[in-house]
């Protein structure tokens, strides 16, 4: 799930198209909530990204609060700090419906390209006892996407992705 809106500009964040607060498309919670529960694919769990998830602070905790009853599991991304999360609006009610919290700004300078962690920096704090750090160490190093509408993410390859940008920038100066 990708909130879209970031203030704190961390740079060479992997997903800048999702700063900008009027970028991307409303919803509303209940039918967010709604499609993930009807999920044919049958997943196991929701993970909260962006942009920045907790500066819509009011939008995750009912989305969390409707997802309440299910057996889903909800892991968020911040660039927010576990400390400094405890002090925003609803930040304690939030960390408390999640199962897994990976915090802290991204550093390109610290970058690591695999895992949860994006730099070393960052730190993965397990919320509930759903889960240990041991589960984590499945995560693949990078991942790809490839949607519908032929766009492509990338996460865990600041090279590739740099690469990509390219030639797309290159392309559109030919056409």
């Amino acid at each position: 799930m990708w909130f879209q809106g970031c203030t704190l500009g961390c740079p060479g964040c992997f997903n800048p198209r999702a700063h900008d607060p009027a970028g991307g498309f409303e919803t509303d919670t209940a039918t967010v909530a709604q499609q993930l529960l009807a999920n044919p694919h049958g997943i196991e769990g929701v993970t909260f990204s962006g942009g920045e998830p907790f500066q819509q602070p009011g939008a995750l905790l009912d989305l969390l609060k409707r997802l309440s009853n299910s057996p889903l599991s909800k892991l968020a991304f911040s660039g927010y700090t576990l400390p400094e999360l405890e002090q925003l609006p609803l930040g304690p009610e939030i960390l408390r419906r999640l199962d897994v919290l990976v915090a802290g700004r991204y550093v390109q300078a610290l970058h690591l390209g695999g895992g949860l962690l994006g730099s070393s920096n960052q730190q993965i704090h397990l919320l509930t006892g759903r889960y240990r750090l041991e589960d984590f160490s499945r995560v693949p190093a990078a991942e790809v996407i490839l949607h519908a509408d032929g766009r492509v993410t990338l996460t865990g390859m600041a090279a590739l992705r740099l690469e990509l940008a390219e030639n797309d920038e290159k392309r559109r100066k030919t056409n």
